[in-house]
Formats: structure tokens, C-alpha cells, sequence
């Protein structure tokens, strides 16, 4: 994994608190504009978000958005366009999300290859605390990705979940990769995002949504954020920051 760049330190900023939906995703953008312009160094920040829907692009332009976006609030998520690609994805305080960023010459350079390479950095975080994770899109999974992470079910292998989600943003001087994870109480997730399909038209199969601990009941958010750190250290030299810094 130290091939990716010169990155020799990478210090981790854990948000303990949400700033809001919106503002946690407005702030990755932030933190990567920063990153552009020479003010902050490579960073990871994790945190556990508001309810939310991150729609896509594409999302947003059917004529069944509205109804999707009042499906969302009924349901107690916050419907949000990211301006990533991809399509809708849930994620509330049971998910981890990991915003990666760092400044880069030129950024465009190997920017699917981090798809492949965090994808599998990723999976091995996951099997690291027992999950059986590997990379690869799964038939009828939501936002499909063909670097999207699945966890097999060890009593009937032949079911496989989504667990992580991946997108990335490149600009000139930097970049952002993030990644959601969703460790706990899979459920609300489902709910909403079979509500926000059917209201946009889209198919997909429910069953390809889950939870790490629909698969390993005992694990919990905390857990899998330490084993991310962890697996991070393989890629460089890890460091903790103190997120206040960042916002102060």
C-alpha cells in the first residue's frame, strides 16, 4: 500500500460528535479544499453520522426524487445529494465513515487504482475482526460499485451483503476517498432505501442490504473503527490528531 505515494505520516482524526447531516458532508469538502491548498496534511477522519441518504447526481433528475427525498423524512433520515457519483446509500450512528484526503500533485494519477487498493485495505480491517470481506460488486446491491466491499454469510456462503461503500472526489492538488461501513442495525437501512428505490424506480434486492453484525452479532462500531486504524498502519505511518483543531 505505500506505493500510492510518498505519504509517509497520515494522521487520524476522530469526530467523537456529528456536526449536523449536511455538514458533515459539506465539512469533507472543506478538509479537501484545505488539503489543495497546502493546509492540511494527509488526514483520515472517522466518525459516526446523522440518518442520512446520500443521493447521486443521477438521483436527484428522475421524477421520482420528491418522493423519495419525503420517504426519507417520514422514515427519520435526511435526504442529501453528495457530489460524488453513484447512487442513493444510507448510513446512520451504526455506520463508521472514513473521509481520506490528501494533497496531491497531480491526483488524477492512480485514481481508480485507490478504488481497488482501499477496497481491499478495507476488507482486511473487516477480516481482521472476524468478518469473511472481500471486494467486489454483488448482483442487485444498492449504489452498486465494482470495488464495493460484501461480507459472506459463514452459515450460507452463497449469501453475500454489502457492508462498505466507496467514492472519491478529485481535484487539482488533492484528493477525497471515503467510505462507509455499516456495522450495526441494518434495518432503518433497509427500510429506507427500499423506500427511496421504489420512489425512484430503481431495482435492486433488499437482500444484498446489511450489517458486519448481522454477520458477527458481537461487533459494534467502536470495534471496527479501531481494526480501520489499524489496517491503515500498512499504508503509512499513523498519528492521532485532535479533531477540535480542525474546527476551531
Amino acid at each position: 500500500m505505500r506505493a500510492e505515494a510518498a505519504t509517509a505520516q497520515l494522521t487520524a482524526y476522530r469526530q467523537l460528535e456529528s456536526m449536523g447531516a449536511a455538514q458533515d458532508l459539506d465539512f469533507a469538502l472543506e478538509l479537501l479544499q484545505r488539503a489543495r491548498h497546502g493546509q492540511l496534511g494527509p488526514s483520515l477522519r472517522l466518525y459516526r453520522p446523522q440518518p442520512t441518504v446520500a443521493f447521486g447526481q443521477r438521483d436527484a433528475n428522475l421524477p421520482g426524487f420528491p418522493a423519495a427525498e419525503e420517504a426519507c423524512r417520514e422514515l427519520g433520515f435526511e435526504p442529501l445529494i453528495r457530489k460524488a457519483g453513484g447512487r442513493a446509500a444510507a448510513y446512520h450512528q451504526g455506520t463508521l465513515v472514513i473521509d481520506h484526503i490528501e494533497p496531491h500533485p497531480d491526483a488524477i494519477v492512480r485514481a481508480k487504482a485507490r478504488f481497488s487498493e482501499f477496497g481491499e485495505l478495507l476488507a482486511g480491517a473487516l477480516r481482521s475482526v472476524g468478518v469473511h470481506a472481500a471486494v467486489g460488486e454483488i448482483p442487485g446491491e444498492y449504489c452498486p460499485g465494482e470495488f464495493s466491499v460484501h461480507g459472506e454469510d459463514p452459515d450460507f456462503p452463497a449469501h453475500s451483503i454489502k457492508l462498505i461503500g466507496t467514492a472519491q472526489r478529485v481535484v487539482s492538488g488533492g484528493w477525497l476517498f471515503s467510505s462507509v461501513i455499516v456495522v450495526e442495525n441494518s434495518k432503518p437501512i433497509r427500510e429506507v432505501l427500499t423506500a427511496s428505490y421504489a420512489a425512484l424506480g430503481l431495482d435492486w434486492d433488499p437482500a444484498t442490504a446489511g450489517a458486519a453484525n448481522d454477520l458477527l452479532p458481537h461487533l459494534d462500531v467502536q470495534t471496527v473503527e479501531d481494526a480501520v486504524i489499524e489496517a491503515y498502519r500498512g499504508y503509512a505511518d499513523v498519528v492521532d490528531g485532535d479533531f477540535r483543531s480542525l474546527v476551531g
